[in-house]
């Protein structure tokens, strides 16, 4: 006897980074060879579309237009930062009508850790109701802070772009004899992983200190090392992860999972150092670039996104439910990875925070975590201006 036809639902969640769209092509690309699947749909603005039974029919856009999402950043489904509330909200009788009105048993939930609470909370409501749909999250955030993978979709590519943008503002700053101190506020609301990727820069095109949440955090040190290396050099660029400790303005606003929103922080420090130490400063915040440029999607990124929409869809298949994609290093000479699946409970709400072996000191990270990032930001298009590591190459004069 033939098992039932069962229609799947994919949506996206959070937000956007530059190759989320790639895990629906993967997505989209596998659920075509299985006669299994009776319809494909694309939730819109994530789980909402769930709610309001309001769907995209994915089988019906163009192929050309499937292709174009391999270099199209943001998420072309529309997103959301909703919270589901307590299972015995009106809601979820919405969700049980969408699940049955299109006869759906499998839900891909494309986010990171505020998501996977999301896909924590269906697979469970699922299960107690005793439906037959099976739940699935697939990873997304560019801040690299979901637990058990090796790292988050989105995050080298988020990487290269902090990287080759720093550098660009270390250029500039350096061209004056007597120049400003430069912050540059970089996105990682609990974690530095982004602001450390600067880290890969050479001497000569790196930011001089380097702020993360994870590093004791003294305000009195920050300024006596801004002002070392000012008097030293006749500038000075920091590369400031939003999430440090410093009080601004915007830090009394919440989303609706209780987070602070975090951009500003280098509008006060910009301040002090004109007030405390009398020297010019600029802030520079990095901001929505950082999780849509489609100039700098590494190959890695790119292929690691699609494989991982793939091969969710053959695990929810299989009868998966309630669990995570993850990604873990070959131990090869060359860089390589495979998908496995974790509990979603292992990573719902949780964060992963930069380690201490990778933490050196407040210009420089460690080799350690040098070669955690390396090989993650390999780029072959117009390979000619690029380093080996991805960073764009720039003449260096002599003296």
């Amino acid at each position: 006897m033939k098992a039932e036809k069962k229609s799947l639902i994919y949506f996206q969640s959070g937000g956007p980074t530059a190759v989320i769209n790639c895990s629906l092509y993967g997505v989209i690309k596998e659920a075509k060879k299985h006669p299994e699947i009776e319809n494909i749909f694309g939730a819109r603005y994530g789980v909402e579309g769930l709610i309001d039974d309001n769907f995209v029919d994915l089988r019906k856009q163009d192929s050309e237009q499937i292709e174009l999402l391999k270099q199209t950043p943001g998420a072309i489904l529309g997103s959301t930062r909703k919270k589901l509330p307590a299972d015995d909200d009106p809601l979820f009788g919405k969700i049980i009508a969408t699940i049955q009105k299109h006869n759906i048993g499998y839900v891909l939930v494309n986010g990171g850790n505020d998501s996977m609470d999301t896909c924590l909370r269906l697979s469970r409501f699922f299960e107690e109701k005793k439906m037959d749909v099976n739940v699935i999250g697939i990873p997304k955030t560019i801040d690299n802070d979901l637990e058990v993978t090796d790292h988050s979709l989105g995050y080298p590519s988020a990487a290269l772009h902090i990287i080759n943008t720093t550098k660009m503002i270390v250029e500039d700053a350096k061209a004056y004899k007597k120049g400003k101190v430069v912050l540059v506020e970089i996105m990682g609301r609990d974690t530095g992983w982004l602001t450390a990727s600067v880290d890969l820069l050479p001497e000569d095109c790196r930011p001089d200190l380097i702020y993360v949440p994870e590093a004791k955090w003294d305000e009195d040190q920050f300024l006596k090392d801004v002002k070392s290396v000012y008097d030293k050099k006749g500038y000075a660029v920091c590369a400031v992860s939003e999430g440090m400790p410093v009080q601004h303005e915007n830090a009394i606003e919440t989303d609706a999972f209780g987070h602070k929103s975090m951009d500003g922080c280098c509008v006060t420090l910009a301040e002090l150092v004109k007030n405390k130490l009398g020297i010019g400063s600029r802030s520079i915040e990095l901001s929505i670039p950082e999780r849509a440029d489609p100039l700098f999607v590494t190959e890695v990124d790119q292929t690691e996104a699609i494989a991982c929409g793939s091969f969710a869809v053959k695990q929810i298949l299989s009868g998966k439910t309630g669990f995570m994609v993850c990604l873990k290093r070959k131990a090869n000479k060359s860089y390589s990875s495979q998908a496995f699946l974790a509990p979603v409970d292992q990573i719902a709400d949780k964060t992963k925070l930069l380690p201490p072996e990778f933490l050196q000191d407040p210009g420089h990270m460690s080799k350690q975590f040098r070669d955690y990032l390396e090989p993650l930001l390999m780029i072959t298009k117009h390979r000619h201006i690029y380093e080996k590591n991805g960073i764009y190459k720039s003449s260096r004069f002599s003296h």
